[in-house]
């Protein structure tokens, strides 16, 4: 089976498109033939040896792959051969084929492509357990989503909205503003202002003057970090919620737990890969609603580039890189 193949943990340049053995559904899987995956900055963690969670080698890399299924394992029910499904695998997308836990894959709704899958996998499902799980959100909260033209950021921008929320988009080029407004975002912070700590609260309130007397947001949800996230951290309201998904500006922040008890105000983390291994049943609501709020039309995923599998090191620098807007899709059967 053609895969790009990580034979040791090393530089992305280091590893090439070869050869692995084909998989088979085992008792309890599903044998399924990949036709679209994303590729995710955690990606490039993976295959350079720096993510928390590293497989085994020789592997392919590749979370959360689109695909049809080919064959059953012994013990499957609920799908057949043919079926149109995404799975949670956390590794093996960059391949013509993967084999994945049959409790791990969810029918794709008819109206859903396998491109627009894979672009969707694992922003939309972060999101949804950021906003749901972790900051609790219920209709009428306004929401703070840093880096919100990135695709968490994106993501979280329509899902907000979607539920309810007053969606703050914060941007850190002035010229991107109009990708979070036409995801559904209601108006702009600017990150790039000079004294961030001051100017990042002031837009908040001035932006949230209708809200009446705690002007600050509700919830923030925060993929960069470093000074953006202590920035974000002054302007949450009483009772303010604020989840970390991520350190994109490269500084790991800190927080004091004075200011916490002085605000009651919380902090919390999200792991979402814990997620699809100790809570699968909310996993599956996740999905469900996912689905059902894209077929109703009020999710959109992001514009994405296609790469073929020979491709997929260029298409990890392009993400590293910063290269490309919106999402890379590769096709490993094209």
């Amino acid at each position: 089976m053609r895969a790009a193949v990580v034979k040791e943990f090393g530089p992305i340049e280091s590893h090439a498109v070869g050869d692995l053995p084909n998989p088979v559904a085992g008792p309890g899987q599903i044998l399924v033939t990949v036709k679209a995956v994303a590729v995710n900055y955690v990606d490039s963690l993976v295959v350079t040896g720096k993510y928390q969670f590293l497989p085994e080698r020789p592997f392919a890399p590749g979370k959360l792959p689109a695909g049809v299924v080919s064959a059953l394992g012994p013990g499957v029910s609920g799908l057949k051969v043919g079926d149109r499904v995404l799975t949670l695998a956390e590794q093996g997308g960059y391949a013509e084929q993967v084999s994945v836990d049959a409790r791990q894959c969810f029918k794709l709704p008819p109206s859903m492509s396998f491109i627009e899958a894979a672009s969707m996998a694992l922003v939309y499902d972060t999101s949804w357990f950021a906003l749901r799980e972790r900051a609790r959100l219920k209709a009428g909260d306004s929401v703070l989503v840093l880096g919100s033209t990135g695709g968490v950021g994106l993501a979280t921008v329509q899902l907000a909205k979607a539920m309810g929320a007053r969606v703050l988009a914060g941007v850190s080029n002035a010229a991107k503003a109009p990708i979070a407004l036409e995801a559904g975002a209601d108006d702009i912070i600017d990150l790039s202002k000079d004294n961030l700590r001051d100017s990042l609260r002031e837009q908040v309130y001035a932006r949230n003057a209708g809200k009446g007397l705690d002007l600050g947001v509700d919830i923030v949800i925060d993929p960069v970090g470093g000074d953006a996230f202590d920035a974000a951290l002054r302007a949450l309201a009483w009772r303010g919620r604020l989840v970390v998904i991520g350190f994109a500006s490269g500084r790991i922040p800190s927080v004091k737990a004075n200011y916490l008890l002085v605000k009651n105000i919380e902090v919390s983390g999200l792991q979402v890969s814990d997620y699809r291994k100790r809570m699968p049943e909310l996993m599956a609501q996740c999905m469900e609603e996912i689905f059902s709020l894209f077929e109703a039309g009020k999710l959109k995923p992001a514009a994405t580039a296609t790469y073929p599998l020979d491709f997929f090191g260029q298409a990890l620098q392009d993400i590293v890189g910063r290269r490309v807007n919106g999402r890379i899709v590769l096709l490993p059967n094209s």
